[in-house]
């Protein structure tokens, strides 16, 4: 016997979805997955972009914090889609080019945006050596449930 696992899903129409093939959130039951975040804005644009030099490699980190906020703005977008909210998330994993300068800033940020001093989910901080467009610093995937 053969059961079809009944998906529901939702994406941000930023046209990478189409050119890679895959959706930004899935719901599978009760939990919710998110595919990594990143802070594009509405039509794709990255905001705050890092500053490159020549060989394309982040100049500095100082936009980190703000790309952080606009990445969990949209994962707060996509949680919408199923009736969730950040209170419903219970695992981030937080993907940065430097660890030291995402450390630095996602305590006031994640506070700020889980509207807690300890938000109650876990997490993840991991240092990678490159994220899918060079002026990306930071990249985060959620799961929730509801």
């Amino acid at each position: 016997m053969t059961t079809t696992l009944e998906k529901k899903t939702a994406n941000l129409g930023v046209a990478w979805e189409g050119i890679y093939g895959y959706s930004q959130a899935v719901q599978v039951k009760d939990t919710i997955y998110l595919s990594g975040q990143l802070s594009h804005d509405g039509e794709g644009k990255l905001v705050a972009p890092a500053a490159l030099d020549a060989s394309g490699k982040p100049v500095n980190f100082d936009a980190m914090a703000d790309q952080m906020r606009q990445t969990y703005q949209n994962a707060i977008k996509l949680l919408a889609e199923f009736g969730a909210t950040l209170d419903n998330v219970v695992e981030e994993t937080l993907y940065v080019l430097d660890v030291d300068a995402a450390f630095k800033v996602a305590g006031e940020v994640r506070k700020e945006l889980y509207g807690a001093g300890q938000p109650a989910v876990a997490s993840n901080l991991i240092g990678v050596s490159r994220l899918a467009f060079p002026d990306q610093l930071i990249e985060i995937t959620f799961r929730a449930i509801v």
